[in-house]
């Protein structure tokens, strides 16, 4: 299930805002722990690559979004969040961007704070309308 493979990138992506890059024996354990078929699996590592590669126009595109905010008062869980929601928006031409919304959404609901669903959401949202 998709929603799994996103959950899965969510933690790697959340562990490579902390260290350079996650170890493949922990993003197997990851997927292993998610229970991902191998088709899921590959779905959420085609993710994290998508963040890793172009995690540097990312964070601009979100830069110039979030200009109230500055990089390191945005929660962590949050900013996994945004790189993989963007991430499928910009590179994912088979997810619909406002499917990749509502998950991103998700996650940052389930992961971080009350408001984050909110934050994710609205900020995700400006790229689908600009």
């Amino acid at each position: 299930m998709r929603s799994n493979a996103r959950e899965a990138a969510f933690k790697i992506v959340f562990s490579e805002l902390f260290q350079e890059s996650a170890e493949k024996a922990f993003r197997n354990r990851v997927y292993k722990s998610e229970k991902l078929n191998e088709e899921d699996a590959a779905f959420a590592e085609r993710l994290v690559s998508l963040v890793a590669i172009h995690r540097e126009e990312l964070s601009a595109m979100l830069a110039e979004k979030i200009e109230r905010f500055a990089e390191n008062r945005i929660y962590k869980a949050d900013r996994a969040a945004l790189l993989i929601g963007l991430a499928e928006i910009k590179f994912c031409d088979d997810v619909p961007a406002l499917v990749s919304i509502t998950e991103a959404a998700t996650l940052a609901r389930k992961y971080s704070t009350e408001n984050s669903a909110n934050f994710v959401s609205g900020v995700l949202g400006g790229f689908i309308q600009s």
